[in-house]
């Protein structure tokens, strides 16, 4: 599920352009200058690619997954007499007129993926695509891996240039010094502050949504929880699944099943014999 949006596209990109400038000026910068010819900078270029290779396996499940579209009617349904289906809805099931279906609890119509989204949190442009049902996790695990790439890329940045300024007995001291190196350190400490400014903000509104069972649109429509009767661990594993929490992390992993899920699963009113 691919969604031709300019503006989620554009900020794709963006996001790729600066995860590879980031490498670009660790390996290049940090690593090749500051750390040369040793074990410490292998250790920290394989641990900074590692991340961005789980940073980019979770983004693409998170732009490619479907995030819990709510199928289409095979035949169309007669929404004529809106008064007369709303009264043979169950109180959870709602119509929406613009799919022409109707939808669960807690679906919401997306008007840029155009479809109605099953536990739709919101549409984000960094991945676009809806977070919804079946991919929150994915944006979360992105969320993580960027936040945890800013920092390294801050902290590596950061010890390149205590070197660069306060040990110039050091050998490549001299070769180290030159103008083009301090724009690209500047440049990776103001892109890693603003990404981990970001993924640290959104990400404590994603498990705070969670732990309270509302998405954003629950919040801003100011509904109560959907499951007050559960805990806080079962709502993280209603996202991350009930496998052992270290697969929470892991992007190849699937997502939990439906059944698992906030959304209630059942058919809907047109499929069900007595409506039919």
């Amino acid at each position: 599920m691919f969604i031709k949006d300019p503006c989620g596209i554009t900020c794709i990109i963006i996001t790729y352009a600066a995860v590879f400038y980031a490498d670009y000026v660790v390996i290049k910068w940090i690593v090749l200058h500051t750390m040369e010819g040793s074990l410490w900078g292998t250790l920290n270029a394989v641990a900074f690619n590692l991340i961005i290779f789980l940073l980019t396996m979770s983004h693409f499940k998170a732009v490619i997954s479907d995030p819990g579209t709510v199928p289409l009617p095979q035949n169309r349904l007669d929404f004529s007499d809106m008064h007369s289906a709303e009264s043979g809805l169950d109180l959870d099931w709602t119509i929406c007129t613009r799919c022409e279906t109707y939808r669960p609890p807690r679906a919401h119509h997306c008007r840029i993926c155009k479809r109605c989204i099953r536990r739709m949190d919101h549409h984000c442009p960094w991945i676009n695509n809806c977070v919804g049902e079946r991919n929150q996790k994915y944006f979360i695990q992105f969320l993580v891996y960027v936040g945890v790439l800013s920092s390294f890329a801050l902290t590596l940045a950061g010890y390149s240039l205590s070197i660069f300024f306060f040990c110039a007995d050091c050998p490549s001291y001299e070769k180290q010094k030159d103008f083009g190196r301090m724009i690209a350190h500047g440049l990776l400490l103001i892109i890693s502050s603003i990404y981990l400014m970001f993924s640290v903000a959104i990400l404590t509104d994603q498990l705070h949504g969670i732990c309270a069972d509302r998405t954003v649109i629950e919040r801003l429509a100011k509904s109560g929880p959907f499951r007050p009767e559960t805990t806080k661990k079962s709502r993280m594993e209603d996202v991350c699944g009930n496998q052992p929490k270290i697969c929470w992390i892991c992007p190849c992993s699937s997502p939990p099943p439906d059944k698992l899920r906030g959304f209630v699963n059942r058919p809907a009113p047109h499929q069900r014999p007595e409506v039919v």
